[in-house]
């Protein structure tokens, strides 16, 4: 059923972004959550043959841009991973912050352009800088982010109790230092530490209820985030690695995550409005963030977080399917 499909790839500290830009229908539904539900229920096979084998690989991430019902934003988008559809994705956000300006979707200022996103959790604004006409590094402030849990346990097959945070940064992600666990982000391989990563996320999904206050759609554990402990003061970045979705790994610091790490910080009193933090991945790259301002979800304190970080262009891609090819639809090798 799917002929041709066009996109634009872009990287976020090596994460992936294919921007899908012809060949997938706006997904049915009056509300950017509805067209997200529909597009999971009935027409995922887009998803499994842009981000599965042959075409993409098991950490593929996607965006799908579709019209926004939010009044305010100027373009909407369905985040697309190797497991379903996220609710807010950082290193999307700064990669089409770039992609909203260089394709006209914006009009571009001189020096700073504002784009509003409409993502699953809300509205995210984004600030794209431009110098000699050219776009470059994005800053965005989160959705209001906070804490809804602190130093609980979960029980494990093979780490036995392990304490975590759990925070939410426009998706839910448990928290926890690796060398708790006897790990090390920088030195532990990377099998050991998705094993430890997924491990813990299958623990908090059967032993914790997570819920959003304002939307049920929102209200699931996306991953599990470790760090080497450290706060990420200025000069200082802190390392971590985000694990989501199906063992998925991300090769940014991770956005939400960052957003989630800092409303955890603030919780806890540990970090500081205005003041700037750094948060490194897998592959060396760095976030900033900020905390912006305090605020209020529910019965929780929230505040708002300001993450940048820089996007670039790898190419673009037509995908097509051929008669006979009983591969077209995609799939996934462990």
């Amino acid at each position: 059923m799917i002929s041709r499909i066009t996109t634009v790839e872009m990287h976020t500290g090596g994460e992936p972004l294919r921007i899908i830009t012809d060949g997938v229908p706006v997904p049915d539904g009056r509300t950017l959550l509805e067209k997200r539900a529909f597009l999971r229920d009935y027409a995922d096979h887009y998803r499994q043959f842009l981000m599965f084998e042959p075409r993409g690989h098991r950490d593929m991430y996607g965006a799908l841009l579709v019209p926004a019902d939010h009044p305010d934003a100027d373009l909407a988008v369905i985040f697309l991973h190797n497991e379903g559809y996220s609710t807010m994705c950082g290193h999307a956000i700064i990669a089409l912050g770039r992609y909203a300006l260089d394709y006209g979707l914006v009009v571009k200022n001189t020096e700073e352009t504002k784009v509003n996103i409409q993502c699953p959790c809300g509205l995210v604004t984004a600030y794209v800088k431009t110098e000699d006409g050219v776009t470059g590094a994005v800053r965005f402030e989160s959705v209001p982010a906070f804490a809804v849990a602190l130093g609980t346990y979960v029980e494990t097959p093979d780490y036995g109790p392990v304490e975590i945070d759990i925070g939410y940064g426009g998706a839910f992600y448990a928290l926890l230092d690796a060398a708790t666990i006897g790990l090390d982000v920088r030195r532990s391989t990377t099998a050991d530490l998705v094993r430890a990563a997924t491990q813990i996320s299958e623990a908090v999904k059967k032993q914790i209820p997570i819920t959003h206050p304002e939307a049920e759609d929102l209200g699931y554990l996306y991953g599990t985030i470790l760090t080497d402990g450290g706060d990420g003061a200025t000069g200082a970045a802190s390392a971590n690695i985000c694990v989501f979705a199906d063992a998925q790994v991300d090769r940014s610091p991770t956005g939400s995550g960052v957003t989630a790490r800092l409303a955890v910080a603030a919780a806890r009193k540990t970090a500081q409005a205005g003041e700037i933090y750094q948060f490194e991945s897998v592959t060396g790259s760095i976030f900033t963030g900020k905390i912006m301002r305090a605020t209020k979800v529910g019965p929780y304190n929230a505040v708002t977080v300001e993450v940048a970080g820089q996007a670039y262009y790898c190419g673009t891609a037509e995908f097509t399917a051929e008669d006979g090819d009983t591969l077209a639809g995609g799939f996934l090798l462990r």
